[in-house]
């Protein structure tokens, strides 16, 4: 590829080990980022993705540069060992069954910072790495992997995360890496926000196989994330949950800022793989169910994303 410098990492003031569990779009898109900062980052991903960063640095596509950055890659959870920050980005399904891989090498002061969809992960990886300090993470970035060791970045890249020991030095050293991060004692709160844009948007983007610009000009359809953005923050109410922000300007300014983006539920089924919508809409059915809330236009999308992801995947038909 001609024109893409293969870059060595800018300065960071005090440098640490950072393993990037589950490296995917959104892992390789933060982790890309703090090896800039000369952060030592190993990134613990599929096999095809260690094997393209091995030969050529991680491509990283942003919109504001377009580099191949220096960083180290692994397929093995054993990388974890020495990492004072762990960035968990397994998929909200792999959750448990990815922290006891991590389990046998993590360091004992290890940060495990989850930078996941959905509102319980942080809860159930504590289940699992009980000695371990965890620390739930709200992540706004829209990012694709484009290829083998390729992150494509679309916009955004602010992170929202839980008071810990460690969380005022692991903001620093990313606001320093030009991630925009701030620690929230309402994470929870955060969390639900981001669970409800997700709700509102990933179904539709998942079953049309289309970006957000296009999904919100379709007819009726601002009417039906209307009616899902509604139903969950009753569930919400009801789960004693105090929702952080203006959700309804949020879901409104989403698609204005994120245009070309698809949600991560269609570019799992576009590849024929199981999506979080069980965590996502399926979440607010169950706990809907739980409470006494009906939650009808959540279990629509859900129903039939659960249905489509038996479907072969395009590169498969």
């Amino acid at each position: 590829m001609v024109g893409i410098p293969l870059t060595e990492p800018h300065a960071a003031k005090m440098s640490f080990k950072v393993a990037v569990m589950g490296a995917g779009a959104v892992g390789c898109y933060f982790g890309g980022m703090l090896a800039r900062a000369r952060h030592e980052v190993v990134l613990i991903a599929r096999p095809l993705h260690v094997e393209a960063i091995a030969k050529d640095g991680l491509r990283m596509q942003t919109t504001t540069f377009d580099e191949r950055v220096c960083l180290a890659a692994s397929s093995e959870p054993a990388a974890v060992q020495g990492a004072k920050l762990v960035l968990f980005c397994v998929k909200s399904l792999d959750t448990e069954a990815a922290g006891a891989l991590l389990r046998p090498h993590l360091a004992s002061d290890a940060l495990v910072l989850c930078l996941q969809n959905g509102v319980d992960n942080a809860d159930r990886l504590r289940t699992v790495l009980p000695e371990h300090a965890v620390a739930a993470a709200v992540v706004y970035v829209a990012t694709e992997m484009a290829g083998p060791g390729h992150v494509k970045h679309h916009g955004r890249g602010e992170l929202v995360i839980e008071p810990s020991s460690a969380s005022e030095a692991v903001a620093q050293a990313l606001i320093a890496a030009a991630v925009p991060t701030e620690i929230s004692d309402n994470v929870r709160g955060e969390l639900w926000a981001k669970l409800i844009l997700n709700c509102a948007y990933n179904a539709v983007s998942a079953i049309a196989q289309l970006p957000y610009g296009k999904t919100v000009a379709g007819e009726g359809i601002k009417d039906v994330m209307r009616d899902v953005v509604a139903e969950c923050l009753a569930v919400a109410q009801a789960d004693g949950v105090q929702v952080a922000g203006d959700v309804h300007a949020s879901v409104a300014k989403l698609a204005a800022s994120m245009p070309s983006q698809f949600s991560s539920t269609a570019q799992d089924l576009a590849r024929g793989k199981r999506s979080e919508i069980d965590y996502l809409n399926g979440l607010i059915v169950r706990r809907g169910k739980a409470l006494g809330i009906a939650t009808p236009a959540n279990r629509v999308l859900w129903a039939l994303v659960k249905l489509m992801e038996g479907k072969p995947s395009h590169s498969s038909q």
